[in-house]
C-alpha cells in the first residue's frame, strides 16, 4: 500500500483512510480493472456518453433538477419564508460567469457520472462564500486524516491540498466508505460495454454489405465479364419505381435466391432494446423518459403517475442531499436552510389539482393565496383569510360567525 500511496501521491498510508480511496476511479484505472469491460470495450465517464441511452439518462437526471428553484429559506415560527441577504444571494447567483442553471447541470453531471461533485469556495473578508467554481471531479483525491478523521482533498495530483471543508465544498453520491460516492459508470461499465460492443456490432452488420437483398445463381461458369453484365442486367429491371411489378428473365439459368437477416443477427436488435431498460435501473429513470414505450401505456394517466413516482422515489431524496450539503457547509454561518422548490413536479393533472384546492379551500385547509402560490402565482389582496362552511361550525361558535366566549367575530362563506 506504501508502494501504491507513493505512485499515486497519498499521504496517509492507510487501507480505511489514503487520499486516495478504493472508490477512486484513478486508483482503479491505475489497477487496471475498471477501464475495460468483458465485452471489450472501454468504459469510461466519456465514452459512455456515447450511447444514445446514457445521453438521454444523463440529460434527464441532471437538467430536471438543475431547472427546478433553488434558493434559501429561514424559519419564521411555524412557516418557512424566503430569505434574503447573502445566503440568498448566493444560491441565486453562485458564479460570475456560469448562470445558475449551468452552474447546477455541472454538478449533476459530475454527481452521475463520476458519482462526485466539487466546488472551490471562494471567500469574502467576512469568511463567507461569495463563489463557487466547479473543479473536475477527475483532478480530486480525497481521504482522511489518521489522526482526527478531517477530510483531506488533493487536487492535481497533491500539488493543493485542503484538509477539512473550509475552501471546497464536495457533494458524494452513493458510496459504501463514507468518503467518496463510487461512479455509476464505473459500477455498470459491463452493462454499458455490452451496449457499446451490440452497438458496434449492428454498424458492421449493415457496414460491411452482409445484409445483401439476395444472391444470383446458376449452375454455368461465368467468367468476370458475363457475372458483371448479369449483375448490371437485374439491377437495370428491378430498381427503379419504372421497374415496379415488372416481370423479369434471366438467361443463362440464372435463380435469385432472396436473402433475410440472420436470426443470430436479428437478435442484436432485441439486446439493444433490452440494454436500454438496464440503463433506466442504473440511472433509476422510467423508461418513458427514454421514449421507450412499447411496454408501457402511452396515454395520460399512466405516465402521469410514472413521473410522480420517479420524482418521489428517486428525484427527491436526491435533492435532499444537495440541500442538506449546501445547507452545512455552505449556508450554515446564517440561519438560513438551501431548498428546492418541487411543487410543479409533485403537481397532478388540471383537474385533479382543481379538485383539490377546492376540497382544502372549503374547509380552511387552504387560503386563496396559498392555492396561487402552489401554482406559481402571486399573491392577491385579501387572499390570505381562510373560511369555513356554515355548518361545519368549530365547538364554541355560534351559527353567526361570533364566539361563544370572546365575541370574536370568525370569517365564514355559506
Amino acid at each position: 500500500m506504501t508502494l501504491l500511496g507513493g505512485l499515486l501521491g497519498a499521504r496517509n498510508q492507510s487501507i480505511e483512510s489514503p487520499e486516495v480511496p478504493l472508490t477512486s476511479s484513478t486508483l482503479l484505472d491505475f489497477l487496471g480493472i475498471a477501464s475495460s469491460s468483458a465485452s471489450g470495450k472501454r468504459v469510461d465517464e466519456v465514452t459512455a456518453l456515447g450511447m444514445s441511452a446514457v445521453w438521454r439518462a444523463v440529460q434527464v437526471t441532471c437538467n430536471v433538477p438543475a431547472a427546478l428553484p433553488f434558493h434559501a429559506y429561514r424559519q419564521q415560527g411555524e412557516a418557512a419564508v424566503p430569505a434574503t441577504g447573502w445566503g440568498a444571494q448566493l444560491l441565486d447567483d453562485p458564479h460570475p460567469d456560469l448562470t445558475p442553471f449551468e452552474l447546477y447541470q455541472t454538478m449533476y453531471v459530475h454527481r452521475r457520472l463520476w458519482g462526485n461533485a466539487y466546488f472551490r469556495k471562494l471567500k469574502n473578508p467576512l469568511g463567507r462564500v461569495q463563489e463557487l467554481w466547479p473543479i473536475h471531479p477527475g483532478r480530486m483525491r480525497v481521504g482522511r486524516e489518521s489522526e482526527n478523521g478531517r477530510k483531506v482533498y488533493s487536487i492535481d495530483g497533491g500539488r493543493e491540498v485542503h484538509v477539512g471543508d473550509e475552501n471546497i465544498l464536495h457533494l458524494p453520491g452513493l458510496g459504501y466508505d463514507g468518503i467518496c460516492g463510487v461512479s455509476p459508470i464505473r459500477a455498470a461499465r459491463e452493462s454499458i460495454g455490452l451496449a457499446l460492443a451490440a452497438e458496434e456490432y449492428g454498424a458492421k452488420l449493415f457496414g460491411s454489405g452482409s445484409l445483401a437483398s439476395g444472391i444470383l445463381q446458376t449452375e454455368q461458369r461465368l467468367t468476370q465479364k458475363q457475372a458483371d453484365a448479369l449483375k448490371a442486367r437485374w439491377k437495370a429491371k428491378n430498381t427503379g419505381l419504372a421497374s415496379a411489378h415488372d416481370t423479369i428473365v434471366l438467361d443463362r439459368g440464372a435463380e435469385f435466391k432472396q436473402l433475410t437477416i440472420p436470426p443470430q443477427d436479428a437478435q442484436f436488435l432485441e439486446s439493444r432494446r433490452f440494454q436500454i431498460t438496464e440503463v433506466c435501473r442504473w440511472f433509476g429513470i422510467p423508461p418513458f423518459l427514454m421514449f421507450e414505450t412499447e411496454k408501457s401505456t402511452s396515454w395520460g394517466t399512466g405516465l402521469e403517475q410514472q413521473a410522480l413516482g420517479w420524482v418521489k422515489i428517486d428525484l427527491l431524496p436526491e435533492l435532499t442531499a444537495v440541500e442538506q450539503r449546501f445547507t452545512k457547509h455552505v449556508l450554515k454561518p446564517a440561519a438560513v436552510y438551501a431548498h428546492y422548490g418541487v411543487e410543479g413536479l409533485l403537481r397532478g393533472d388540471s383537474a385533479a389539482r382543481a379538485a383539490f384546492y377546492k376540497a382544502m379551500w372549503e374547509i380552511g385547509a387552504f387560503s386563496t393565496n396559498e392555492i396561487r402560490a402552489y401554482e406559481e402565482k402571486p399573491p392577491v389582496e385579501g387572499g390570505d383569510v381562510r373560511y369555513r362552511p356554515l355548518n361545519m361550525g368549530q365547538l364554541g361558535t355560534t351559527d353567526t360567525g361570533t364566539s361563544a366566549t370572546s365575541a370574536e367575530p370568525i370569517s365564514t362563506a355559506s
